[in-house]
């Protein structure tokens, strides 16, 4: 489910408040534009009715026996279907004199003062002067609906046209006004276990202040026990590396006088444990070194010939061989000393849990990418959603601590390297793959 951001929903809400206030404003604006432009329209007739009395004058000296069935018909210049029509008529009802433009029957058959609308025309009847005769004068339907709707339009489509532009204003106003807040998320999103510096002021708005205060706070407090957790491990693993080495020592030389007894089976048992407990303070060490920001200077070195030392010296230590190919030079920058942390962990990975009928392969490439192969097992996404946490391990029975993947995590984020691992191999149904893509600057 997608989920909105703080700034869409203010604007979105801005938006919906503003936009509906204005299109109900532009519905009450043609309302209010219709019913004025209506009864402009209506004075007009009422003017002109009035400035038809001369004729009813004429009319009153003319012989009425002259008139002609359907009334006499005014020519008027200029007459075309927009122009008004009018109509003269008697008291009871017989038509007198007409427009040219006017039906030969009355506009309505009850002659009452008032307006009237009717299929063509819009009517007004208003009785003459002298009470013998009535003025019809009508308006073209068209006409009139013509002029309310370029009035509502000449009044509401501005409003119309800046709905866009409201929407660009309110939108980069809301992104302006947000920006404190992007830039204490990016702040907050570049803490981690390699870098615990407070907050810097970001002229944030009042509101955000005390989350400002509370995030440096965490941190001061995340950072005092993160310290005090690695100055643990640091200093547990560096205590008992040496006891742990002098014990091996010791068993060694146990297990020389007990060859051919029947306690030289539990010699080697616990000489394996304490080489185990060895390998444990090592990983441990190489862990405090790695959250403690190692890799994050040095200086430009080869990467090829440490990778192909540190290869040579696991096929001693497990009889595994390790194949190379690619690039005999790449050129990276950062600390040597956590590189080669970063790669013995990935090749001790390699060998360990890889098949030992099918050697590791360790591919360098010109454009900065290293490749370690290894065959097995296709491994279960859970499995490699969660191998880089800290001593979490698949179901392997395989030696390790399950620290080897979060001590290569940790050096490649400050190395600004890419480290993706996938299974299979592409192009196969077998084994596992890590690439680690480098920075050259």
């Amino acid at each position: 489910m997608k989920r909105w951001s703080l700034a869409s929903r203010i604007v979105s809400g801005t938006l919906i408040i503003v936009l509906g206030a204005l299109v109900l404003l532009s519905i009450l604006v043609a309302a209010f534009t219709r019913y004025e432009v209506t009864e402009r329209l209506d004075n007009s007739l009422q003017e002109v009715a009035e400035r038809l009395e001369f004729v009813i004058s004429e009319l009153d000296k003319t012989d009425r026996a002259s008139v002609t069935p359907g009334g006499q018909i005014a020519q008027l210049p200029g007459v075309n279907r927009r122009t008004l029509a009018y109509q003269i008529t008697t008291s009871d009802g017989r038509l007198e004199v007409r427009s040219q433009n006017a039906p030969e029957t009355l506009f309505v058959p009850r002659l009452k003062s008032g307006f009237y609308n009717i299929s063509l025309f819009r009517v007004y009847v208003v009785p003459s002067a002298s009470g013998r005769h009535y003025i019809l004068v009508g308006e073209p339907t068209f006409h009139r609906n013509e002029a309310v709707r370029r009035a509502i339009l000449i009044s509401v489509l501005p409003m119309v046209i800046f709905f866009p532009a409201i929407w660009v204003l309110v939108r980069w106003r809301v992104r302006r006004a947000m920006r404190p807040l992007t830039s204490l998320q990016q702040e907050i999103r570049s803490r981690g276990g390699s870098n615990l510096a407070p907050v810097p002021p970001l002229d944030l708005p009042e509101e955000l202040v005390s989350i400002h205060s509370a995030v440096n706070l965490l941190l001061e407090r995340l950072k005092m026990a993160l310290s005090t957790e690695r100055a643990f491990a640091a200093n547990a693993a560096h205590e008992l590396r040496n006891p742990v080495g002098a014990l091996l020592a010791q068993v060694q030389v146990l297990r020389n006088f007990l060859v051919g007894s029947d306690y030289e089976e539990r010699a080697t048992i616990i000489m394996q444990q304490a080489r185990r407990i060895g390998r444990m303070m090592e990983k441990l060490l190489q862990l405090s070194r790695a959250t403690s920001g190692i890799a994050l200077t040095g200086n430009m070195f080869d990467l090829v010939p440490v990778i192909r030392f540190l290869a040579e010296e696991l096929e001693r230590e497990k009889n595994q061989p390790i194949e190379f190919s690619g690039a005999s030079h790449l050129m990276i920058r950062g600390d040597m000393d956590a590189t080669g942390i970063l790669f013995r962990n990935l090749l001790e990975n390699a060998v360990l849990h890889g098949s030992s009928a099918q050697a590791v392969s360790v591919i360098i490439t010109q454009d900065h990418k290293v490749l370690i192969c290894n065959d097995c097992e296709q491994l279960p996404s859970e499995i490699l959603r969660d191998m880089e946490k800290p001593f979490v391990r698949g179901k392997t029975d395989a030696e390790g601590s399950g620290l080897g993947m979060a001590i290569a995590r940790q050096i490649a984020q400050q190395l600004h390297a890419d480290m993706v691992v996938s299974s299979p191999i592409p192009g196969t149904d077998r084994g596992v793959l890590v690439t680690v893509r480098l920075q050259v600057n």
